[in-house]
């Protein structure tokens, strides 16, 4: 199948996973995921390489959005129950699914391993999606769910990288480059939104594409994750945006009193 024809049946999909999701009441990513399996064995169909990077890609933006949403002040003040339920999701299905892949089907350590660790994971961007999508991320349990979800993840990305990943040189520097965006980019979007946001053509969505990027090309060099650095990226940028919006209701508020 061409790259349009999977584009096309793939838009059609998307169209009709909304379309039942409006009229069912069920969230939209779980039919979306439900009518891709569908489809996917129904027409036998392939990932190409174009749709394998914008699904990489799509999943680091939607985890980067997922860091903006989480309040910082709540997150501190709610950090016990956070790591209590993340590391706890985690750790149960680990233990379970592990154990009884060794023991009861025979399988190796390292794929009992893998398999614990499929089955104990969760996704952040779907977590997401679904708490934007039922208006829960304003509330204390969506920012609950979010801040939990997250230590899934860093279990997830922790388990992983014990199994599978084989640091190289290229991880020293993804390291130093995630540290430093996670530093200086809030410092650097104050004045940058201020100057150039705003505005129709939207730099200041092109710097954070760009930065993700950055982190998606050194974390593939280095056999790394990049959800992480995003996650914590949009975390501390959602700081720098909420004083750039109140910076600008103050000179807004300024000029309407003149």
């Amino acid at each position: 199948m061409s790259p349009i024809e999977l584009a096309a049946l793939l838009a059609a999909v998307v169209l009709l996973a909304s379309v039942i999701s409006v009229e069912v009441g069920v969230t939209v990513a779980l039919l979306e995921l439900t009518l891709g399996v569908v489809v996917g064995n129904l027409f036998e169909l392939e990932s190409q390489q174009w749709l394998d990077f914008l699904a990489a890609f799509g999943s680091i933006v939607l985890t980067f959005l997922a860091g903006m949403e989480v309040d910082p002040a709540y997150l501190r003040r709610r950090l016990h129950s956070s790591i209590g339920i993340g590391v706890a999701s985690f750790a149960g299905p680990f233990a379970v699914a592990s154990l009884t892949s060794l023991f009861l089907f025979g399988w190796t350590l390292k794929a009992s391993l893998i398999a614990g660790t499929a089955l104990s994971t969760t996704s952040l961007a779907v977590v997401y999606a679904v708490l934007v999508e039922r208006g829960l991320t304003d509330v204390a349990i969506g920012k609950l769910l979010m801040s939990a979800t997250f230590v899934t993840d860093l279990c997830t990305a922790i388990a992983l990288s014990a199994i599978f990943v084989k640091p190289n040189v290229w991880f020293p520097v993804f390291l130093v480059v995630s540290v430093a965006l996670i530093l200086v980019l809030p410092r650097l979007a104050r004045p940058f939104f201020v100057r150039y946001g705003d505005r129709v053509i939207e730099p200041e969505i092109k710097l954070v594409f760009a930065c993700l990027l950055v982190l998606m090309l050194l974390a593939d060099l280095s056999n790394g994750h990049a959800v992480l650095p995003a996650f914590v990226l949009g975390l501390v940028m959602s700081a720098a945006t909420r004083s750039t919006v109140r910076s600008r209701s103050g000179c807004a508020s300024s000029r309407s009193r003149s």
